[in-house]
């Protein structure tokens, strides 16, 4: 099945999803949910500052819909993900899980939520033991919860490996006897293993082969159908969140930028870090070979979450910066049905601040950056964008994807200072 296919096959089941799934009550809502590490020094070990890896969340998950969750290497995905397992404790916030709020539970009272809640890791290599044998791995929640599956659960876990596809004479093999990818299904049998409600898989593919990344991603899709769970999936990649997401929330230095269906964020995206990922992820289309593109080069690294800029925390490498982007932080709002951004001079929206025109400094050295960066690729025949005017955004349409994702960018050559798409954590 092609690429087109796939996403029109998805967006189809989304909209025949029941109406009730869609508008009634959230399997899971957070709300202001912030998580601040402490820095400490010196002999007494006093606190000097805090790493803000999340800094005010706020979202909705509805039953069976798939929440994607994408964003650079430590902009708070994985600790978001840990947050709302209650594997980690909140600084700050509420998490209602099936309208019960779970924010401070103890640890006896949240055992019972286990049961609901399960995680799938990023790394398949060191979230199984490797002194114990499959059966035991993938057994261990129903010793742990008291519970006695019918048939026992030896019968149960063989059931469960089935599932996942491998092989139920698997039981009593150890960790380092499978590839990355079957040790990935082992770990998602063991989430399975509770029939839980809601799934947080953190990089579930990211230490896979691309080959078998597409097997997981299928595999969890289908049991998606089969089971009806709910997923919240984090990923770098932007063609796996395209394939699996029924709605997508970009993350930038411990805040959601962006908060859409997967349709509108990738046709219309609003905020400009969002425009600049898509436009720098490649389409592999061999039939696109010399075709001229165009691509945003952002300026510089990302700022320490230890101290966050001011305002707007994205404004250090937006072209589009004015002096309110450095003063006010946008907070998230929704600018069309079902389409959220936190942005003062949204792309494919009207202007929230019109009158703001003066673009600061460094937006300026940001669009210079762009401008020289696309021009110096166009003279190699690899991409094509003319001058922008200051203070008007670089590409002066919204960068489609189809069908992988994005426009192909047959970059100009990268340098130290563009970003190499989403990396690995």
């Amino acid at each position: 099945m092609s690429a087109d296919a796939v996403s029109n096959a998805k967006d189809a089941a989304v909209a025949d999803r029941p109406e009730e799934d869609k508008t009634g009550e959230p399997l899971l809502r957070v709300e202001g949910l912030v998580k601040h590490f402490p820095v400490k020094k010196g002999l007494l070990q006093r606190q000097v500052g805090a790493v803000k890896a999340v800094d005010g969340l706020s979202f909705d998950v509805h039953p069976g819909e798939t929440l994607g969750i994408v964003g650079e290497s430590g902009c708070g995905k994985s600790t978001m993900g840990r947050l709302i397992t209650r594997l980690d404790e909140p600084t700050d916030g509420r998490i209602e899980f099936q309208g019960h709020d779970i924010t401070h539970m103890s640890a006896g009272k949240i055992r019972p939520l286990r049961r609901d809640v399960q995680m799938i890791f990023q790394d398949p290599y060191s979230s199984l033991n490797p002194r114990h044998t499959i059966g035991t791995i993938v057994g261990a929640p129903f010793k742990l919860q008291k519970v006695e599956p019918e048939g026992g659960v030896k019968k149960e876990v063989q059931r469960l490996l089935g599932l996942v596809g491998l092989s139920p004479e698997h039981y009593n093999r150890y960790p380092h006897e499978f590839s990355g990818g079957q040790r990935q299904r082992i770990g998602i049998a063991r989430a399975l293993a509770l029939s839980p409600k809601l799934v947080v898989a953190d990089e579930p593919v990211s230490a896979l082969d691309v080959s078998i990344q597409a097997q997981v991603v299928n595999l969890l899709d289908d049991l998606q159908d089969e089971l009806g769970l709910t997923y919240v999936i984090i990923a770098h990649d932007l063609s796996v969140i395209r394939h699996v997401s029924d709605r997508i929330a970009v993350m930038y230095l411990g805040k959601i930028v962006e908060l859409s269906d997967r349709k509108s964020l990738y046709e219309r995206p609003m905020h400009p870090y969002t425009k600049a990922l898509l436009s720098a992820v490649p389409v592999p289309d061999p039939k696109r070979r010399g075709v001229k593109s165009e691509r945003i080069l952002l300026k510089g690294d990302v700022p320490s979450p230890i101290s966050p800029p001011s305002g707007c925390r994205f404004h250090t490498r937006c072209w589009k910066a004015t002096e309110v982007c450095r003063t006010v932080e946008p907070p998230l709002i929704q600018l069309e049905p079902g389409h959220e951004a936190a942005c003062h001079h949204p792309e494919n929206a009207p202007d929230q601040i019109p009158d703001d025109t003066k673009v600061l400094a460094s937006a300026r050295e940001a669009i210079a950056l762009v401008g020289d960066a696309v021009a110096a690729g166009a003279d190699a025949g690899k991409a094509s964008a003319g001058e922008p005017a200051v203070g008007e955004p670089a590409v002066s349409e919204p960068a489609v994807v189809k069908p992988a994702v994005g426009e192909p960018a047959e970059a100009p050559e990268e340098t130290s200072e563009a970003p190499k798409g989403l990396t690995k954590e």
